[in-house]
């Protein structure tokens, strides 16, 4: 573990280069430490992959100061390791093709049949490596080395609102509407952001992730929307008649 002052008030904590479990603990409990021994002095704290940005407030105390305090605390709490408790978040996905974008792309790469990319990708344990991108959008590794595969030449202008995809080592899902260039393997009813719970978003460093397949119908029950469909290329599907169309027509 190292420290580095990157400006007048910010300071960056970095662990090993490795991306994997042991190392996100490490970040997991320092992350804990600072903000239960040092909370007054931080502003804020972004955790990484293997690195914690750390905003300090310079009204409370100086930059070199809370350097040696970081760094001191760290040290010892290396030594005294601290027990957290992860909940597992379950994750609903309905991995129909119809919302699975990416399936004849991911079923070439692959090699396998979209029955078992499905079963593959919900029956791998995750963690939430790092939160970013967009608020609520979590990092999720690792992703089974059979659906690994580079994210998309070109992106999506447009990525549906509970999308759930991956790209190289790792998955994620969508918390809103937005551009992305991850292959999508499913969508969930779910929201990922909640303005009026405690915790805004649903993940959490370190947490354990695993998704659970559900049917179509159980998606449309569970609130799920199958009417921001796009095809393949990322432009609305105008020749596609909703469902709201069909219960309308109905």
């Amino acid at each position: 573990m190292k420290t580095q002052i990157i400006s007048e008030n910010t300071i960056m904590v970095y662990f090993t280069n490795t991306i994997d479990a042991e190392t996100s603990e490490k970040v997991t409990q320092a992350l804990y430490s600072l903000q239960s021994s040092l909370g007054d002095c931080i502003l804020d704290a972004i955790p990484s992959y293997h690195s914690i940005l750390i905003t300090v407030d310079i009204l409370q105390t100086s930059m070199s100061d809370f350097q040696q305090q970081v760094e001191a605390l760290l040290n010892q709490s290396s030594s005294t390791s601290i027990s957290l408790q992860h909940l597992e978040i379950e994750v609903p996905v309905y991995y129909g093709e119809e919302v699975a974008l990416d399936a004849a792309e991911i079923c070439e790469h692959s090699g396998l049949s979209w029955s078992k990319v499905a079963e593959v990708h919900s029956q791998t344990n995750y963690r939430v490596y790092a939160i970013g991108f967009a608020p609520g959008f979590a990092y999720l590794g690792n992703l089974d080395s059979r659906l690994q595969m580079p994210r998309k030449s070109t992106p999506r202008a447009r990525v549906p609102k509970g999308s759930v995809a991956i790209a190289e080592q790792q998955t994620a899902v969508y918390p809103k509407a937005s551009p992305g260039g991850w292959h999508i393997v499913g969508r969930t009813p779910i929201s990922l952001v909640d303005f009026e719970r405690d915790n805004l978003s649903l993940f959490y460093i370190g947490a354990q992730v695993r998704f659970k397949a559900i049917s179509r119908q159980q998606f449309i029950d569970m609130g799920g929307d199958l009417d921001e469909d796009l095809d393949l290329a990322g432009r609305p599907d105008s020749g596609r008649m909703s469902d709201n169309d069909k219960r309308a027509k109905s």
